[in-house]
């Protein structure tokens, strides 16, 4: 039986994959580059991905990679029998999926609004550090507002709260209930948050947690 000690050491020994993130759709680049334990397992990197995007964890998520289809199965299973069936995300790591450089992999949130996400492996380093956390090196513009019907649907916002005059303007600010400014990406920020997640595995709970406490503090 392998100690909680050696495994950690394992996890800690273990390469950084360097991700390239991208939003999908938006007509302004949505991006965010981490880098994250090569051991890490899906259902940890979806946590990283809510805090490094933005999102508020309200929705299901899956990860596609092929032909196959990955996610937290408690919550989650194919809904007509010719669908595929969804392999667990538990149990799957971000170097068994996705092995090499340039391997490409998609990440879907808010089956609704389908916020689609390509992830790349940019490059694959030595852990000189032997962390276990990841970290968010770099990104590009803030994340769109939850339900707001997509990236056509968050075009059509911006367009509206750009438009004093536009008839739906103070609806619409009414609704985001923020001000919102699409320009703005903090990554000490994101880090700070990032740093909070649990290795090797964040529970719903504790992911839920770490989000409140980050929309607090921008209240």
């Amino acid at each position: 039986m392998i100690s909680i000690s050696e495994t950690a050491a394992g996890k800690a020994n273990a390469p950084v994959y360097q991700l390239k993130v991208v939003l999908l759709g938006s007509a302004t680049p949505i991006w965010r580059r981490l880098h994250v334990p090569a051991d890490a397992k899906l259902d940890w990197l979806h946590a990283v991905l809510q805090i490094a995007m933005g999102w508020t964890n309200s929705h299901l998520h899956q990860f596609k990679v092929g032909e196959d289809y990955y996610s937290d199965t408690r919550h989650h299973s194919a809904e007509f029998e010719d669908d595929p069936p969804i392999l667990e995300e538990r149990t799957a790591t971000l170097r068994q999926i996705a092995p090499s450089e340039q391997d490409v992999l998609r990440y879907e949130y808010d089956f609704g609004d389908s916020w689609e996400h390509e992830i790349t492996v940019e490059k694959i380093l030595p852990n000189t550090a032997a962390s276990s956390s990841a970290r968010c090196l770099e990104g590009a513009r803030a994340c769109p507002p939850e339900d707001c019907g997509g990236t056509p649907g968050y075009d059509d916002l911006l367009k509206i709260l750009e438009n004093r005059k536009h008839p739906e303007h103070k609806s619409m600010k009414e609704w985001l209930g923020r001000p919102l400014d699409p320009e703005a990406f903090d990554v000490e920020k994101t880090n700070l948050w990032l740093r909070k997640l649990k290795w090797p595995r964040v529970t719903e709970a504790q992911l839920r947690k770490v989000i409140m406490a980050r929309l607090t503090a921008h209240d």
